[in-house]
This record gives structure tokens, C-alpha cells and sequence, in this order.
């Protein structure tokens, strides 16, 4: 399945994941929700007291996969194969993709193509019941951290691409203010479960 559905001028994404109404996720959902809304970001990414530290941070990817969807679905107008032949954020950084099972040996792609084989490969992630589990008391895998690891150093790129590349079109779209907080949010996450546990 590919990111986007038919041409790029469909302007098609990704269904946003959803977690079941209802489920405990969803209830951690609420609780980053609610939380995110007091404007205190850094108690927001703070592990809920009594909470599993994986469904937490399983809820948190899914969040930040679906923002950076959104955010990056805004700007595709602007991020084409021809003003984008390299996924980079700057000179120094340039992003090869492989996936380890279909594409093993990196390769050199334009931005839009690292993007649509990166947002099908976490689709692909959450999508897997035995990596993100969505019913309740069945456990999450050994690697789970692991894999969560990867999926948010991957997401990390986007954002340094959409900063390096796009930021232009985020201002004139007036989005930096959404882009800043999404971005902060996840830098939080990332720090305080990294010198926790990721």
C-alpha cells in the first residue's frame, strides 16, 4: 500500500490510525489530550502514574505519526521530485531509505518517495498486531522499544526535512505555530522516555 493513493495530485493520505473508542489506549489518548491542553508540554509526555510505560509510548506514536501526516499532507504542493531529489534537511544530512525487507541495501531517493515509503512502513508497524497490540492484556513484543526507537528517529527526519526545506510554505500556509508545538511536543517525548527507556 502506498502513502499516497493514485498520483500526487489525488491528494490522498494516509487514513489517520485510529485507536479504539473505548480501549484502554484511547483512555491514554484522552489523558495526552487533556494534558497537552493545559499548555504544560513537558507533563504532557510524563508517563501517567500506574500506566504501562508501552501502551504509553504505543499511544504517543501513533499520535505523532498521525501530526506529522497531517502536517507534512499540507505541504506536498511544495515538496515534488523536482524540488526535492534528495530527502535531506540541509547539505549535511541526506536520508537513504531501506526497510530491511523489501528494500535491504539503502537507497538515494527524492524526498516525496522517502516520505510515501516511510509513512507505508509505519503504517505497516501500527498496523501489526504483534508489534502494537490493541486488545487488551496481550503483550507487547520483547523489541517493542526498539522498534518504537526506530519508527521515531525515522518520524524525526520529516520534521527536519519540513524545517529545512519547507519552512516558507509553513509560514505562508500560517502553520509554524502548529508545526513549533507539534515538533516540541515530540522533542519532549523523545528526550524524557529516551534517557528513560527508548
Amino acid at each position: 500500500m502506498s502513502f499516497l493513493f493514485g498520483s500526487r495530485s489525488s491528494k490522498t493520505f494516509k487514513p489517520k490510525k485510529n485507536i479504539p473508542e473505548g480501549s484502554h489506549q484511547y483512555e491514554l489518548l484522552k489523558h495526552a489530550e487533556a494534558t497537552l491542553g493545559s499548555g504544560n508540554l513537558r507533563m504532557a509526555v510524563m508517563l501517567p502514574e500506574g500506566e504501562d510505560l508501552n501502551e504509553w509510548v504505543a499511544v504517543n506514536t501513533v499520535d505523532f505519526f498521525n501530526q506529522i501526516n497531517m502536517l507534512y499532507g499540507t505541504i506536498t504542493d511544495f515538496c515534488t521530485e523536482e524540488s526535492c531529489p534528495v530527502m535531506s534537511a540541509g547539505p549535511k544530512y541526506e536520508y537513504h531509505w531501506a526497510d530491511g525487507t523489501n528494500i535491504k541495501k539503502p537507497i538515494k531517493c527524492s524526498a516525496p518517495k522517502y516520505i510515501d515509503y516511510l509513512m507505508t512502513w509505519v503504517q505497516d508497524q501500527l498496523d501489526d498486531e504483534t508489534l502494537f497490540p490493541s486488545k487488551i492484556g496481550v503483550p507487547f513484543p520483547k523489541n517493542f522499544m526498539s522498534v518504537a526507537k526506530t519508527i521515531l528517529k525515522r518520524l524525526f527526519r520529516v520534521y527536519a526535512h519540513i524545517y529545512h526545506q519547507h519552512f516558507d510554505p509553513v509560514i505562508q500556509l500560517q502553520e509554524e505555530a502548529h508545526l513549533n508545538t507539534s515538533f516540541k511536543h515530540f522533542i519532549f517525548f523523545v528526550q524524557l522516555q529516551g534517557s528513560q527507556h527508548l
